[in-house]
């Protein structure tokens, strides 16, 4: 049975929070290659998409970084993580932030 990893609400997202979480080139790629993406991704998949060379603790990192920000929901599904942008709570809290950061989905 899928679970969701633990993420802020909507309401506790903090702006600086998100843009530290950004600010870091290897999480921006990261989140550009997940914002491109049209379905949520295994996060190994969207690894070997990012052409990032980085060790497992330093992508799990990273991956952590930007669910606690709020920019993420990752669902685990037996030993899979399967990761996606979370656009509309994005969109509500800050309308084109992910757009103006990242470009054009």
């Amino acid at each position: 049975m899928p679970r969701t990893l633990p993420e802020p609400s909507v309401d506790s997202f903090d702006l600086t929070v998100i843009l530290n979480a950004l600010a870091d080139p290897s999480r921006r790629a990261l989140m550009t290659a997940l914002y491109r993406a049209t379905e949520p991704i295994d996060c190994a998949v969207l690894i070997e998409e990012a052409d990032l060379d980085l060790s497992n603790p330093t992508i799990s990192h990273h991956y952590r970084v930007l669910r606690e920000a709020g920019l993420t929901r990752t669902t685990t599904e037996g030993r899979k993580r399967i990761v996606r942008v979370r656009r509309d709570d994005m969109e509500t809290r800050f309308p084109g932030l992910l757009q103006a950061v990242l470009g054009s989905p």
